[in-house]
């Protein structure tokens, strides 16, 4: 039996390629016109950009867990703040969105941090305005995730390591980034140390955050 695409032998457009939307008509493509079993087995299939929100349904068995996504960003300068409230640190955060409501996004913050002399000060991390993991809270203890109280030595940085496996459970823009705080007004450095001289006593440094996500 010949197939007939738009008047012409179908064979012949199926061999060459030339076969696009305007040859099949409305309704000529249904469930019971189609074959259970579409084996793309060594074969590539193309569909422009397909949104995310258009992919419905479950991943195969054993895709779960998988990494479908990695963004990353490095702040390899120098922040401070005097601030007692929290505050974000300039040029330093991530923002991925989600392929499925169901997955998790892996984040890991690697933050060198330190304090003035006879100072102390807090950092957190963040997935956009709501502190991950918030700790019980303990009367007027700031919750954080990491702190450095700097009794004399002006040349240790704090580093501060976090990771998450998190369930922003949604398919918009998330944001994950660190937060700095002063306990008393004095400053907080970010990458440095508080004295800073040019010697090889005080090192300079970089911080990481890398955003995973992680297929539900």
């Amino acid at each position: 039996m010949a197939v007939i695409i738009n008047g012409d032998t179908g064979i012949d457009k199926i061999t060459d390629g030339s076969i696009v939307a305007a040859d099949i008509g409305a309704g000529e493509v249904t469930d019971a016109k189609l074959a259970s079993t579409l084996d793309l087995s060594g074969k590539t299939m193309t569909y422009g950009n397909l949104p995310a929100a258009n992919l419905t349904g479950s991943l195969p068995a054993g895709m779960g867990g998988k990494i479908l996504q990695a963004v990353t960003d490095t702040k390899v300068d120098t922040f401070s703040t005097t601030s007692t409230s929290f505050v974000d640190v300039t040029g330093l955060s991530v923002s991925i969105t989600p392929s499925s409501a169901s997955s998790k996004i892996l984040v890991m913050f690697s933050i060198c941090f330190h304090a003035s002399n006879a100072a102390s000060g807090h950092i957190r991390f963040m997935r956009n305005s709501t502190m991950m993991v918030q700790p019980t809270s303990a009367s007027s203890r700031p919750l954080a995730h990491g702190s450095h109280f700097n009794i004399s030595q002006e040349s240790n940085l704090s580093p501060t390591g976090f990771s998450f496996l998190d369930s922003p459970s949604t398919t918009s823009a998330v944001i994950y980034k660190p937060q700095i705080r002063s306990a008393d007004g004095s400053t907080m450095y970010l990458n440095r140390t508080a004295l800073d001289y040019d010697n090889g006593y005080y090192g300079r440094h970089s911080s990481t955050i890398i955003a995973l996500e992680v297929a539900g």
